[in-house]
């Protein structure tokens, strides 16, 4: 681990104990978060994409204010479910948070979770050629126009009397750094490998898509290993970034164990079914920081990972949240190997 970030689901409610009542609430307090966690050298800032729900929704907007109001982190997506978005306008709106945060970006995109509302997509005016439950296949195919767009590739036929004859045009802004900073979202080995393949990051969160008996963090860490072994033998030479996600609380203060005390009991991963699948879930690690320390180190997928993504509890409000950052920094965070954002942009390991 070389880096970490915070991933917020931006979840809001007018409910008793919830700091962050409405979308407004969330939208501001998500952008406080972030500037207070550039200043204590936090390395990202990531945004959880659901829609039909009360949680953040339409990431662009949000992250080109976080952008604008920071200096160093990189802020980011965990993930944008393709199924919704037009893969032109998202190139274009891609390409232009990238010329705005001058490359401090990490847009992780997918097939996404599943949605409370059935085939959501379809009200948003998409409908799957495929007609499949999952919609992965729909996925798939808007991320390659993605991929075209944003590669530069002349797409659309141009008007004769403007462009002259037989000229096909290509979306504008272009940024020539945005494929670099793309990442899929990878919940399983066929995914991972087809990642590396493609020479993209690839994002693995507190989940997996598959239950074989092993611990959670050893099946991510194979997921892992098999991505960049896929991205080497696919010929590519760069230096891709990997990303994990887990829930993490160092008990520094009496709120803190108020809070997470309890979970510092739950010591093993879930099995239930998500989206049809028999899945594995990350437990949750609370404790110590010196306890903390030992856990995380023994973790294989965390240490294996570039970056650390910390779910955080967005509705206890941006003076706890930030807290809970400043505490692993100080605490927990130096003795994975990380360093702050003042040290640069998080470099990938070589291929």
């Amino acid at each position: 681990m070389k880096a970490f970030g915070f991933l917020s689901f931006g979840h809001y409610a007018d409910v008793p104990g919830s700091v962050t009542r409405t979308a407004g609430d969330m939208l501001r307090q998500t952008i406080e978060i972030a500037e207070g966690a550039d200043e204590i050298g936090v390395n990202g800032a990531y945004v959880r994409v659901h829609h039909w729900a009360r949680q953040a929704a339409s990431p662009m907007p949000l992250l080109a204010a976080m952008a604008a109001r920071t200096k160093r982190i990189e802020v980011g997506t965990g993930v944008i479910d393709m199924r919704y978005e037009n893969p032109y306008q998202f190139a274009e709106e891609a390409a232009a948070l990238d010329l705005i945060a001058d490359g401090r970006i990490a847009l992780g995109v997918s097939r996404g979770s599943p949605e409370t509302a059935l085939r959501g997509y379809e009200t948003f005016g998409f409908h799957d050629s495929e007609d499949t439950e999952r919609g992965s296949f729909m996925a798939r195919e808007k991320f390659e126009l993605f991929l075209r767009a944003i590669d530069g590739e002349r797409v659309a036929p141009g008007d004769p009397r403007m462009v002259g004859e037989g000229r096909y045009l290509a979306i504008e802004p272009q940024s020539p750094t945005l494929r670099d900073h793309i990442w899929w979202g990878s919940g399983s080995r066929a995914t991972a490998e087809a990642t590396g393949r493609m020479g993209l990051n690839m994002m693995s969160s507190t989940l997996v898509t598959e239950a074989t008996g092993q611990p959670f963090h050893e099946l991510q860490r194979e997921q892992i290993e098999l991505f960049r072994s896929a991205y080497r033998q696919a010929g590519h030479t760069g230096s891709p970034r990997v990303s994990v996600s887990r829930s993490v609380f160092p008990l520094v203060s009496d709120m803190d164990r108020a809070y997470f005390g309890l979970r510092s009991e739950e010591s093993n991963d879930q099995i239930g079914i998500i989206d049809g699948y028999r899945s594995t879930f990350g437990k949750t690690y609370a404790a110590e920081p010196d306890v903390l320390i030992e856990q995380l180190k023994a973790d294989e997928a965390v240490m294996a990972a570039d970056t650390l993504m910390l779910t955080i509890p967005n509705q206890l409000g941006p003076d706890y949240n930030l807290h809970v950052l400043q505490a692993f920094a100080e605490h927990v965070a130096p003795a994975l190997g990380w360093k702050p954002n003042t040290e640069g942009p998080v470099q990938g390991d070589p291929a």
